[in-house]
């Protein structure tokens, strides 16, 4: 219990050196590995059920040669690759927004040494410090957040690239 006391006084220190943009940090971060999580878990459980559907549909058609048929299996494709992407989009967006936000923490940061050195003429280097690291914690923890939420993104685009091609060659067109 005490190691865990210990740990969210770390943390809480941390995010008070970095100033108020880390909350907007971790928020992002929190938001767009619970977005890649979902996708990981629709890989490996929803999406079976959905190919199943797909493939059970595509059997049941008498015929698969002509014009209709393509058009079903394209709309087949479809229906499922749109469930497949739902919110890569948005994790894309995410990863983008987080060095932005770290970004804005350096700006936010620099104002703060800028005030510092208007108040006291540039004498006091303790007090500026704090402004800097305002302004590099935050820079620091976005690109941290958007470093790991490319290798998030990375994953989940790829296996769903790998699942709809792997769909397209299941609907095969042989009778």
């Amino acid at each position: 219990m005490l190691a865990l006391m210990d740990a969210l006084a770390a943390i809480q220190a941390f995010m008070a050196q970095g100033g108020p943009i880390l909350y907007l940090i971790a928020g992002l971060t929190f938001v767009m590995w619970t977005l890649i999580f979902e996708r990981i878990w629709y890989f490996h459980g929803g999406l079976k059920k959905d190919v199943q559907n797909a493939l059970d549909t595509w059997e049941l058609r008498p015929e698969r040669k002509s014009w209709n048929a393509h058009q079903v299996r394209y709309a087949l494709i479809s229906r499922v690759s749109e469930k497949v992407n739902v919110n890569m989009d948005m994790v894309a967006t995410m990863v983008a927004l987080a060095p932005l936000f770290g970004l804005l923490g350096t700006v936010t940061g620099m104002i703060d040494v800028f005030t510092v050195l208007a108040l006291t003429g540039g004498g006091d280097a303790k007090a500026m410090a704090g402004g800097v690291s305002k302004a590099t914690i935050p820079t620091m923890a976005g690109m941290v957040a958007a470093l790991s939420g490319v290798f998030g993104n990375t994953y989940i685009t790829r296996t769903a690239e790998r699942e709809s091609q792997l769909l397209e060659d299941h609907l095969t067109m042989d009778h």
